[in-house]
């Protein structure tokens, strides 16, 4: 069995050592690139203040990249009896590189490495899930534009309300996903400070170079505070889960609106075969699964800022082990919100709608805003305008006119989605990834 970083003569009780454990080796695979480039950075920081000499740091750095090679590769394990990624880390390069590999730890902890692990894989999958929601963004637009003089019923209580189309359905969403991304990009903002160098949360007395760190890993400031840096683990996750939460809010309710408007009392929209499935004893059964799923998906993703609230809710300063469940919690959930977003946007891209839905007489009431606001134009006051359109509602004599004329912005008539684009990527070039990128690469000599 390998020894643990922390062991020293006594070795742990081994059913101890499987409760505290727990998920750690599976989760860490996620952190694996994350911990690598993390130790990219500190080294290179070593090496500026003297705890290694130049010809250790050209040694290191070679051997750490290629075991992040390893993790591109999806040959990077964790060894049974290894307790992390970070005593793996350390034992494959101690492994090839003798004592050199000894010496990559000082001036930090294991608190300090996972949580600079965890802000790297945040900031990553965060630009993914960013860049997976610009994409459906781009799909309902097109979907708005293609489909703008198709009218529906607009509902209020379920109940058919006023005229609305299929313009303003889609484009509704795609702007809810602006404001997503701006949640997301403050939350991002959050994740991209370092927190190397904070130690066990008290700092080192070696004469670290935080800013060096700072810079080589491409964030944005660092967690000044040693004892905060140690604060943020939680509550990072927590902001980032609320984020997140805020996308899986919003197709959550697009999946419920597509669930409705392909049923056949609707018949809004019309899925291809292919993207439903079917009944093992109604043949004639065609249903939205994706869309199902995507809801409760997502309705579990909402769930996460609770949960991780509930973990970390009674904790003091300083670091505790109750912090390693979040892990197991958190970093799935970004695989699961790719997913939907993907699966999402290929069925909104191949969606079919219903242009002949106001042929239906059960529609025709949802004009009576229409007439009401015609005679108010033609000079009737509108509580007289009101009543008799009702009047002759009541007595089954109204007519609708479904000519309508809706001009100011954001109406059917003027959608704005080329306002909303633009707010769009605003929010979209306000993150920078770019500069992540290039940090990045330099730490792996790309």
């Amino acid at each position: 069995m390998a020894q643990k970083l922390w062991e020293k003569s006594v070795q742990v009780d081994r059913e101890v050592e499987q409760f505290t454990v727990g998920r750690d080796r599976e989760m860490d695979l996620y952190l694996a690139p994350y911990d690598i480039l993390g130790s990219l950075a500190h080294i290179a920081m070593l090496q500026s203040i003297g705890l290694l000499t130049a010809e250790e740091l050209e040694i290191l750095t070679a051997e750490l990249r290629n075991i992040y090679r390893d993790t591109e590769s999806g040959k990077f394990v964790i060894e049974e009896g290894v307790e992390d990624v970070h005593s793996q880390v350390e034992l494959m390069l101690t492994r090839r590189l003798g004592d050199i590999g000894k010496k990559i730890h000082s001036g930090r902890s294991r608190n300090d490495q996972v949580l600079v692990d965890l802000k790297l894989f945040t900031r990553a999958r965060l630009r993914q899930i960013v860049e997976k929601t610009a994409k459906l963004f781009d799909t309902l637009i097109a979907q708005s534009e293609k489909y703008k003089q198709v009218l529906m019923p607009g509902y209020t209580h379920l109940q058919v309300a006023m005229p609305s189309s299929f313009g303003l359905w889609f484009a509704a969403y795609a702007e809810s996903l602006v404001d997503d991304l701006v949640v997301v990009q403050a939350a991002y903002r959050v994740c991209n400070r370092n927190p190397l160098g904070s130690a066990a949360g008290y700092g080192s007395s070696f004469p670290l170079n935080r800013t060096q760190t700072t810079d080589s890993l491409g964030f944005e400031s660092m967690d000044y505070n040693v004892v905060y840096a140690q604060m943020g683990r939680g509550k990072t996750e927590r902001i980032v889960a609320s984020a997140i939460a805020s996308i899986a809010s919003t197709l959550a309710k697009l999946a419920f609106d597509a669930c409705l408007y392909n049923s056949q009392n609707f018949a809004f929209i019309k899925l291809p075969d292919a993207f439903t499935t079917g009944s093992s004893i109604m043949p004639h059964k065609k249903n939205p699964d994706v869309f199902e799923l995507t809801r409760a998906k997502c309705n579990k993703i909402q769930s996460l800022p609770y949960q991780i609230t509930l973990i970390a809710n009674n904790l003091p300063s300083g670091y505790f082990r109750d912090l390693q469940i979040i892990k197991e919690l958190f970093l799935p959930a970004f695989d699961e919100l790719e997913d939907c977003l993907h699966m999402v946007e290929l069925m909104m891209s191949q969606i079919k709608v219903n242009e002949t839905i106001l042929n239906d007489s059960r529609y025709d009431y949802m004009f009576s805003v229409e007439e009401v606001n015609r005679r108010v134009q033609q000079g009737i006051p509108f509580r007289d305008a009101y009543k008799q359109v009702g009047l002759e509602i009541e007595a089954g004599q109204f007519v609708p006119d479904k000519n309508i004329r809706h001009t100011h912005e954001g109406s059917i008539g003027n959608l704005c989605n080329d306002r909303i684009v633009a707010l769009m990527q605003q929010t979209l070039d306000s993150f920078q990834f770019d500069r992540i990128e290039k940090a990045e690469a330099r730490l792996l000599g790309r």
